[in-house]
């Protein structure tokens, strides 16, 4: 693998080999030995996937006039995309994130501001990721927002985080890297899209197509991120927050045994339940249900109805609701309630693209969102 010296230079720096010392897939490693690979590594395919995927553009079609520019900054984004995880990847944006503005909104305003002349940039980059976490799902917005290019490049956006129909290098990378570290079979041939990628204007802005015939290959993709969610979804969720640690987030997985070594009293709730972990003392897994909107809430008053009435023949056994946690999980093909096929755009095999032989698809993947409550 050949990199720019500025990626080099990027690479070469302690905030982004941080990212050596978190795992890909968090705690999923304690239960898939395998699964010791981290986002660094991650990282680096992203932005050489990125740049092939820019050269197979501009190779197959000049007339965008991508340059050299445009190239090295999409491998940067590709680079960089992952450098503000957090420890244990996503169960840190899951459970530690969602507890942080409980926290923010009980203390009222935050008293954090950007002073570098008193503050160290750490202490402040915290509520800075939360703020940006409010706002970074919004919608695709119809309105060219960008500053980076203008709106006859909108394509390059498409490439690293595709906001259109989630169909990215990012994905690419993490599926064939995942499914191999996990041992799941994946069917989805980013190398075979790759060469059928094209640039099409549609509705007036510039998208990235693919060819008709690689319809089933694009649902392979979709499955194949429904399978690994489901595979890794039920990982270790314990976890912890310390209400006084400003830079938090500059930690990475070495915490688990910075904690494990510690002797601090605010720490010991959090060093009891790591202590667990390395002497296997596992959350047992109950059971799962498959919800729906109408059912969450009867099914939460079954469970904890039929827990008030359960006798234990061990009367040294006492249970109750707090003993059980809950977790919803919804499980889609990448964007909630929305069929992501419909945001795609193929093109079919002529001498020339135009918008007369772009189409879309509707019907090639079921309206799918599955919700798991896990006891």
């Amino acid at each position: 693998m050949e990199l720019h010296p500025l990626l080099v230079k990027i690479i070469d720096t302690p905030q982004f080999q941080r990212l050596r010392h978190i795992k890909q897939l968090g705690g999923t490693y304690l239960v898939y030995p395998g699964a010791s690979h981290n986002r660094f590594e991650h990282s680096l395919g992203v932005a050489y996937l990125a740049g092939r995927l820019v050269k197979v553009l501009h190779n197959n079609q000049p007339e965008l006039k991508i340059t050299k520019q445009d190239f090295l900054c999409v491998q940067i984004a590709g680079l960089c995309h992952d450098l503000g995880h957090g420890p244990f990847s996503h169960v840190f944006d899951g459970l530690v994130i969602p507890q942080a503005k409980r926290i923010k909104q009980l203390r009222g305003k935050c008293q954090c501001e950007m002073k570098s002349n008193k503050k160290d940039l750490r202490t402040c980059m915290f509520p800075l990721i939360l703020l940006h976490l409010d706002t970074q799902n919004s919608n695709f917005s119809v309105q060219w927002t960008y500053k980076g290019r203008d709106e006859d490049k909108s394509f390059l956006y498409e490439i690293v985080a595709n906001k259109q129909n989630g169909i990215d290098v990012d994905k690419w990378d993490y599926f064939a890297r995942d499914c191999h570290h996990l041992g799941i079979r994946n069917s989805f041939d980013h190398q075979r899209l790759l060469k059928f990628a094209r640039v099409c204007e549609v509705s007036g802005r510039k998208h990235i197509c693919f060819r008709d015939k690689e319809a089933d290959n694009v649902y392979d993709m979709f499955r194949t991120r429904y399978t690994l969610h489901r595979h890794t979804i039920f990982e270790i969720k314990h976890f912890f927050i310390d209400d006084n640690n400003e830079s938090s987030v500059l930690l990475s997985d070495e915490i688990f045994e910075q904690i494990l070594s510690s002797t601090a009293d605010n720490l010991k709730k959090s060093r009891d339940i790591l202590n667990k972990i390395v002497r296997r003392k596992l959350p047992k897994f109950v059971g799962e249900a498959r919800l729906t909107k109408n059912n969450i809430s009867k099914l939460t008053e079954t469970w904890k109805a039929a827990l008030e009435k359960y006798k234990p023949t061990d009367r040294t056994v006492s249970l109750n609701a707090e003993d059980l946690p809950v977790y919803v999980v919804d499980l889609d093909h990448g964007m909630k309630d929305k069929n992501p096929i419909e945001n795609v755009y193929f093109y079919k095999h002529v001498l020339k693209l135009s918008w007369k032989h772009i189409y879309r698809l509707n019907s090639l993947i079921p309206h799918l969102k599955c919700s798991f409550g896990s006891l």
